[in-house]
C-alpha cells in the first residue's frame, strides 16, 4: 500500500461513518511517518490498512459500517485491490502515553479525514506485543533499514499495560536481542 491508496481508504472510511477522528492502528500506520519510497518492501506489503476510532461506541459501531460498507470482499475491496479494517483501539497492545505521540500527516488527498498516525516506536512496540512472524518481519525490515531504534522500542516495551506484563516483554526483549544485541 502507498500513501495515496491510504488517503483513498480514509476519505471512504470518513465517509461511511461520518466521523473524520480516524486513527490508523495497523502497520500501514508506518506511513504516516515515512513515504512508501522510504520503506523496505516488508513495511507496504499488507493491503489492508486498520482503522479505529477514539469515540467508538463498545459495540463498534464505526468500526463495523466500515467493514461491512468498504470492508475485505466489499466492492471496495474488489475495485481497488485494498480495503479498510475497522477495529477498535483496544485491538492493540500499546504502551503507556501513546496517544501523547499520536501525530497527523501532510496528505491533503486524505481529506476530510483527520487522521492519526501511531509513532514509529509505539507501532513496532504493538507488532511485537502481537508477536506473529509478520510483525517480527516488519519491525525487523524498519530496524534494518534504520527506521526505527531499538533502544527506543526496549523502553517503550517498558511500558506495556499490567495486563501482558507476566509475557509480553520478556519476548519481545529476547528478540530483540537475538536481531539487535545491546552494545
Amino acid at each position: 500500500m502507498d500513501r495515496l491508496q491510504l488517503a483513498h481508504i480514509l476519505r471512504a472510511a470518513c465517509e461511511v461513518t461520518g466521523d473524520p477522528d480516524v486513527i490508523v492502528l495497523g502497520s500501514q500506520s508506518i506511513l504516516g511517518t515515512y513515504d512508501e519510497d522510504d520503506l523496505p518492501p516488508a513495511a507496504t506489503m499488507s493491503m489492508e490498512a486498520d482503522l479505529a476510532w477514539l469515540q467508538d461506541t463498545a459495540v463498534r459501531e464505526r468500526a463495523e459500517k466500515v467493514n461491512g460498507e468498504i470492508g475485505e470482499l466489499s466492492g471496495f475491496h474488489e475495485s481497488n485491490g485494498y480495503y479498510p479494517e475497522g477495529v477498535s483501539v483496544e485491538t492493540a497492545t500499546l504502551p503507556e502515553g501513546w496517544q501523547d505521540r499520536l501525530h497527523g500527516w501532510a496528505v491533503a488527498s486524505s481529506y476530510p479525514a483527520n487522521a492519526r498516525f501511531l509513532d514509529k516506536h509505539d507501532l513496532a512496540v504493538s507488532k511485537l506485543a502481537a508477536f506473529r512472524e509478520k510483525d517480527r518481519e516488519f519491525v525487523a525490515a524498519l530496524i534494518e533499514a534504520g527506521l526505527v531504534e531499538p533502544a527506543i522500542i526496549r523502553e517503550r516495551v517498558g511500558l506495556l499495560p499490567d495486563r501482558v506484563a507476566a509475557v509480553v516483554p520478556g519476548r519481545i526483549l529476547s528478540w530483540l536481542d537475538s536481531i539487535s544485541p545491546i552494545r
